[in-house]
């Protein structure tokens, strides 16, 4: 891999250490965690040089997406920092490792929902009792009115895919619930976003 496979997702520089500072609080101290649609790779690299004593392991089912990941990954030379593994949220055919948590950015309003319904399965199934899964995004929610900027965005999202689009929060936790994942707390962040954490039961 070269520099030249490396993505840059502007986003990443704004939201990285609002999401780090909230992973600090709720992953533990030790141990794998699988982040799900890593994307360009620029989260997994901040977050396994901040975290060095948690083994993090990228992954996502879009070949480019892994080459900017392993790209990134070189140049950093972080020990903690596993090679991308391929992996489709909606596929039943995850990593048969168990993982201490399962954190998972900015995928479930740009994917189907069988995305979503994937990932709560794969979750459950990669988690033990207690142990988190971490979502980060915008939602909607059932007690207040969409923000304009979510709006704009979620009507974009629909443009360019049908089955795109902000999920309800209710609807994440129901769909959580589901595969015996309970919700833990939902965490206000920058830019009208949410963490929601779960935990498995």
């Amino acid at each position: 891999m070269t520099q030249d496979d490396r993505r840059e997702a502007p986003a990443t520089a704004r939201n990285r250490e609002p999401i780090l500072q909230v992973l600090r609080d709720v992953l533990p101290l030790s141990g794998r965690v699988l982040e799900v649609a890593s994307g360009t790779g620029e989260h997994a690299v901040h977050f396994a040089a901040a975290l060095p004593d948690l083994i993090w392991q990228p992954s996502d089912p879009d070949p480019e997406a892994r080459a900017s990941i392993a790209a990134y990954r070189g140049d950093a030379g972080l020990s903690n920092l596993l090679e991308p593994i391929a992996l489709d949220a909606a596929s039943s055919a995850w990593p048969d490792t168990p993982f201490e948590a399962v954190v998972c950015i900015n995928m479930i309003h740009i994917s189907p929902w069988a995305s979503t319904e994937g990932l709560m399965a794969g979750a459950a199934k990669a988690l033990d009792s207690g142990r988190p899964l971490v979502l980060y995004g915008p939602y909607r929610r059932a007690d207040r009115a969409i923000e304009p900027s979510n709006e704009a965005f979620d009507e974009d999202l629909k443009l360019r895919n049908p089955e795109w689009g902000l999920r309800g929060v209710e609807s994440v936790r129901a769909c959580a619930l589901d595969h015996d994942l309970a919700f833990d707390q939902l965490v206000e962040m920058p830019a009208n976003n949410l963490i929601l954490v779960f935990r498995k039961r």
